[in-house]
């Protein structure tokens, strides 16, 4: 589909002592030699990056640097809690970066949230922040992976996509955080960007219980009967096609994931632990509910590889490629 201009994404390089800013660079020129309709800016400190010579001339004249200077010289693989801010910053210039349409998406590497509370910054992740920082009262962190023709009996390759209703909170926090106004809302926010953004017309959602056995009646829990139901209940009353509440053992049925288009999970590890065993290293995390488009890796700064050139750039690249999708989705919904 031709394009009145090209894709502007713009790249978050991360906590600067680990891997983020060399993965950002280097699928950011993988990205760019695929994708001839898309321009880069990568944000961060200049001398964090080093261009390969043998750089495709018609790539390097896609690609922009926004420098953004370290409080403190970086020793790669150790945190410092100086350069705290400067992470901060880097996601508070993209932001406002596509809230003025400067740019299309935003992708971002990973942060060490332990050295930003350290320095006295309030931090429990990207979602939060962002969400924060554009005065939205509830996003949804949903992760998606192409998954292989052939894998689990795959006629074709399908994209395994998983929200979440609660993020980085403690275990023993759940049940109390669950209410049904929280999964009403996240159910919507689920189903209105697969359709905005994704391109889904009638998107196809499973939801997880929280007990096991989805609480078996009542008799191990009553969070599926009191709070979980009702949301879905009145969800499919306003005409979203959602089922459940599955046990969480067995909502990720290979029987199903031709025809199911989001699993929806209570908590961070009961839908990102099946996620991330299938995903191959190629997961993204997209902020849902958002005034912008957002991506990230699925991984974390990996202090003890940093430096060495040994980092698998691929998330960061399927980051990239999955932001660039969804802004082309959603020019084509507004226009």
């Amino acid at each position: 589909m031709p394009h009145l201009a090209p894709v502007n994404l713009v790249i978050t390089t991360g906590e600067p002592a680990g891997i983020g800013p060399e993965v950002s660079l280097s699928a950011a020129l993988d990205f760019l030699a695929e994708q001839e309709d898309a321009q880069l800016t990568l944000l961060g400190d200049s001398d964090l990056f080093s261009i390969p010579k043998q750089t495709n001339p018609s790539v390097l004249d896609r690609l922009k640097f926004e420098s953004v200077q370290l409080k403190s010289p970086v020793q790669v693989g150790v945190l410092n809690t100086d350069n705290a801010e400067y992470v901060t910053k880097l996601l508070d210039l993209a932001l406002k970066g596509c809230i003025q349409k400067r740019f299309d998406a935003m992708v971002t590497a990973p942060v060490q949230k332990s050295v930003i509370n350290d320095a006295g910054i309030k931090f429990s992740g990207h979602t939060e922040y962002l969400a924060q920082a554009c005065g939205v009262e509830q996003v949804v962190m949903m992760l998606c992976a192409p998954l292989p023709k052939g894998f689990l009996g795959l006629k074709q390759v399908r994209d395994l996509r998983v929200a979440l209703v609660t993020t980085h909170i403690p275990l023993q926090a759940v049940s109390a955080t669950l209410n049904q106004d929280l999964i009403l809302k996240t159910i919507q926010i689920v189903a209105k960007d697969l359709q905005d953004r994704f391109g889904i017309a009638k998107p196809v959602i499973r939801m997880a219980g929280l007990n096991p056995h989805a609480g078996e009646a009542g008799y191990l829990g009553r969070e599926e009967i009191e709070v979980i139901t009702p949301a879905i209940k009145v969800a499919q009353n306003l005409g979203i096609a959602i089922s459940g509440p599955y046990p969480g053992d067995t909502m990720f049925d290979a029987s199903v994931l031709e025809k199911v288009d989001a699993f929806i999970a209570m908590y961070h590890d009961q839908g990102l632990a099946p996620f991330k065993f299938v995903s191959f290293g190629a997961g993204v995390n997209v902020t849902l509910g958002l005034p912008v488009i957002r991506t990230s890796v699925d991984h974390g700064t990996a202090l003890d590889i940093a430096g060495s050139g040994t980092a698998d750039a691929g998330s960061m690249l399927q980051a990239l490629r999955l932001a660039y999708q969804l802004a082309v989705n959603q020019r084509r919904h507004l226009s």
